[in-house]
């Protein structure tokens, strides 16, 4: 069966076979543990999603009670001096937010600011109408807290939220107001043209341009405003490092988390019922005339308050609201509403300083550093990206983030219009993926080497085959013609057509023909009993001697009818010598070679069979065999013993041979504890045959 199966095969279509079972074992195999990594970078990703969402809760909470602290802070904080205590107490007291330097727990905070109802902007940094010497606020530092007023106001002004003083004075006030701040850096507060104080100057400044200082106020409304439909969007702030939408990121490993609500508001300046439904009221206490005070001390006991007018009322404070600026400053307000008018409260923030205090910070106190990159968007603008891949933790451009989006959540409000979006350019699958790594490496192992194996078995068995075929076609040739050839020769006896003068060169064919066929069949038994694992080989310690005058006898007639001469040659020290040998396997071995070498050297120009003994050095006995013949081509003088090999094909040789006789010379001398080698010489060949001595 497994000959009639590799009978038409060849190799190309032995490749083949083995290459379609190959790819039917690898495709499967490929599959399970592709879905197994990939299994595994799905937990790992799950893992690391957590991972985000653990953080930005963090960060969310940290934003919360930053703000929930502001939310607390009551109206007349956002003054120089409040009202600690009721209104029967009287007791002054500096703002806390009046600090200097600024004292907030909000990263990057540069200060407060405050607009009143007609566009006045003011800080808790500056004391309008008093000696700051009565503050404990020394010149040097008055003109540090005026120059950050003036930064703050600056800011707001150049972001078109506040009018600047020099565009609401004429040239006289413009005069006036250089006076003034004169004066405030002398210390001095009253006005050098008259007894009024600075406030009363400015109220009167308030009216040169009543219409302009509104929209100073009523541009804090369309901050949050989302653009007209037609018109073209907000002109993209400075410092933003591109679209979102433009980023290279995948989204194949999750779809887009849903974002968190954002409660839009009319910009209106009048309340709505969802306003109305995030008001607070408060009740809260300030000096009616603040220049009343002007002769009193910060903390003075309330005996020394005599004529002290404080005025207590309620306010209604909306809840913070944040914006970016043109100029890339973030600005936290608030709407506040006390009799009937509107005031704007707020913080001015550094982008940068902020969003690195709270979001780098943490996110660099995390393992997502070592294999995520995080980014920060306001509105879809990407305002800062932090990596751990490019060794610096910050970047200043956008252009290498790329990646599978891992996870991305907006803050709480006000908070809400910031986004975060983690995403990972390589994720990492865990440590179960060193055992995938190594079972599929085992397994492309296994099946390749599978692979090779099968083939060259497969190459062998079809050679194997092609062998015995020839083998059998050498056969039912060596035993046809001799068998053909003995019945012609006896037939022609029988019927005395012969000669007396040829019958007896007639008897000597018939009985070589025999011969022949008798050494043929007893290759053909042993290497039956080769096959079957059968065969006996009994070893006896013999002489040399012996073993010469046996050849002598088997082959000497063998080689003198064919018309060639033996020559025996042997050293007589080692006549006496022992080897151990079983005689007939020996015999039939001498014959094959001497039989191989009659064949080969048929048609030499020296027509002689050499058989010699000698010791070698390591004390082994080595007979040899040599003729004259063309020798042995170098690529098959190690194919030669195995068994059905031939050095011709089977259409075009000219020798006869089954194929066996080498291979079971190389079999019976190893059976005997002895190797068989073969030498071309010039000319000719000659085989070896080495077997170890015997002690007596």
């Amino acid at each position: 069966m497994r000959y009639a199966l590799l009978s038409g095969m060849n190799p190309n279509r032995l490749r083949l076979s083995l290459l379609l079972f190959f790819l039917a074992l690898l495709i499967p195999t490929v599959v399970l543990i592709m879905q197994a990594y990939s299994q595994l970078k799905w937990e790992a990703f799950h893992h690391h999603q957590v991972e985000a969402e653990s953080l930005t809760g963090r960060i969310d909470e940290h934003l919360s009670r930053l703000i929930e602290r502001e939310e607390r802070r009551p109206f007349a904080d956002f003054h120089f001096l409040v009202v600690e205590g009721d209104a029967s107490s009287n007791f002054l007291q500096r703002s806390p937010l009046s600090a200097y330097p600024v004292d907030s727990d909000i990263p990057g905070l540069i200060g407060f600011f405050q607009v009143d109802s007609v566009g006045r902007f003011s800080t808790p940094l500056l004391p309008l109408t008093q000696d700051s010497n009565l503050y404990g606020v020394s010149l040097s530092e008055l003109k540090l807290r005026n120059n950050l007023h003036e930064r703050i106001q600056k800011i707001l002004g150049d972001n078109r939220l506040v009018q600047q003083r020099r565009q609401i004075l004429d040239k006289d006030d413009e005069k006036i107001a250089a006076e003034l701040r004169g004066a405030v850096v002398a210390g001095a507060f009253k006005d050098q043209m008259g007894e009024e104080p600075l406030e009363m100057e400015m109220a009167a400044a308030d009216e040169v341009l009543p219409e302009m200082q509104v929209q100073s106020q009523a541009a804090f409304d369309q901050l949050n405003q989302a653009p007209l439909k037609g018109l073209k969007e907000k002109k993209r702030a400075t410092g933003s490092l591109g679209r979102v939408e433009d980023l290279k990121l995948e989204y194949s490993y999750k779809q887009a988390a849903p974002a968190a609500p954002v409660v839009k508001r009319s910009p209106s300046i009048k309340r709505s019922r969802v306003a109305k439904s995030r008001l607070r009221k408060e009740t809260s206490q300030l000096p009616e005339k603040i220049e009343e005070v002007a002769d009193r001390v910060l903390g003075s006991a309330p005996d020394d308050t005599t004529g002290l007018r404080i005025t207590t009322f309620e306010s209604e404070i909306d809840s913070f609201e944040l914006s970016l600026l043109d100029s890339g400053h973030l600005v936290l307000f608030r709407k506040v509403w006390r009799d009937g008018r509107r005031y704007i409260q707020g913080a001015l923030i550094e982008q940068k300083g902020f969003i690195d205090g709270v979001i780098g910070a943490a996110f660099r106190e995390t393992a997502l550093l070592q294999m995520s990159d995080l980014v920060v968007a306001y509105r879809g603008d990407v305002i800062s990206a932090f990596s751990g891949h490019s060794g610096r933790g910050y970047l200043s451009t956008t252009k290498t983030l790329s990646g599978a989006l891992l996870y991305q959540a907006r803050p709480s409000a006000p908070w809400s219009d910031l986004q975060l979006l983690f995403s990972i350019r390589e994720l990492p699958a865990g440590p179960g993926a060193t055992v995938v790594y190594w079972v599929a490496a085992i397994l492309v192992v296994v099946l390749c080497a599978g692979f090779f194996l099968m083939y060259r078995l497969g190459l062998r068995q079809i050679a194997l085959a092609e062998q015995q075929q020839d083998f059998v076609s050498a056969v039912s040739h060596e035993l046809k013609t001799p068998l053909t050839s003995i019945r012609m020769y006896s037939e022609m006896l029988r019927e005395g057509w012969v000669t007396e003068e040829k019958r007896r060169g007639y008897y000597d064919f018939i009985h070589d023909e025999s011969e022949r066929l008798s050494r043929l069949i007893n290759n053909v038994l042993q290497l039956a009993r080769m096959t079957r694992n059968s065969l006996h080989i009994e070893l006896k310690p013999v002489t040399v001697n012996k073993l010469i005058d046996g050849i002598r006898s088997k082959v000497s007639s063998l080689v003198e009818r064919l018309g060639f001469e033996l020559e025996l040659s042997w050293d007589d020290e080692i006549g006496a010598t022992l080897v151990a040998v079983d005689e007939d396997a020996f015999s039939q071995v001498i014959i094959n070679l001497v039989d191989n070498a009659l064949k080969f050297s048929a048609h030499a120009d020296r027509r002689v069979v050499e058989i010699s003994c000698y010791s070698l050095k390591s004390g082994d006995i080595c007979f040899s065999v040599r003729d004259y013949g063309p020798g042995v081509p170098r690529d098959q003088m190690k194919k030669i013993f195995q068994l059905f090999f031939r050095s011709e094909s089977e259409l075009t040789r000219e020798t006869s041979g089954t194929g066996i006789g080498l291979g079971l010379v190389n079999q019976l001398v190893l059976a005997m504890n002895g190797t068989v080698d073969v030498v071309n010489r010039q000319p000719g060949v000659e085989f070896t045959i080495s077997i170890p001595s015997q002690t007596p």
